[in-house]
């Protein structure tokens, strides 16, 4: 009887091994917002490490954003830094709301995640130590100054996949 249940158990352990795999993750990491509030001045960056300077990959911005999160788009500043030095940066634009205001993305509370496509097909020329840099650079229509803090960005995320 005891034989079974431990069994039962190995087994259960198993399946859900095997389902949460993603075989396509190389890279996957968030920070946290402190406050839920997105500063103007904080950059979110993520060191890591490319080896395959062959095989192309899919690179994502992740955003988690609740409730409070005011606007239908996000706008981003990105930096990717080479080893080399090399820089390029990205001005990008994201849809947060469908037409009728509710928040797209996944999720079934309050909070949705957001797996924003950054760069697609995208062959590492050099292998090395990579970052990417991510500020926002949200301001309200008509103005001319950022907002300062952007309320409800609560996790920002780079993400690498096989393509």
């Amino acid at each position: 009887m005891r034989t079974n249940k431990i069994n039962y158990i190995v087994l259960v352990f198993i399946i859900c091994s095997i389902i949460s795999c993603d075989s396509k993750r190389e890279y996957d990491s968030f920070v946290s917002i402190s406050d839920n509030s997105w500063k103007k001045d904080n950059t979110v960056s993520f060191l890591f490490e490319i080896t395959d300077t062959i095989n192309k990959k899919d690179l994502f911005l992740n955003i988690r954003n609740n409730q409070k999160y005011n606007f239908s788009n996000l706008f981003l500043i990105t930096t990717l830094n080479f080893p080399n030095g090399k820089k390029i940066v990205d001005t990008l634009e994201y849809e947060m709301t469908d037409t009728s205001g509710r928040f797209l993305g996944n999720g079934f509370t309050g909070i949705k995640e957001n797996k924003l496509f950054y760069k697609e097909n995208v062959v590492f020329p050099t292998s090395g130590e990579y970052s990417v840099s991510i500020s926002h650079a949200m301001r309200k229509s008509g103005e001319i100054n950022g907002i300062e803090s952007l309320e409800g960005i609560i996790d920002v995320g780079f993400r690498i996949e096989k393509n």
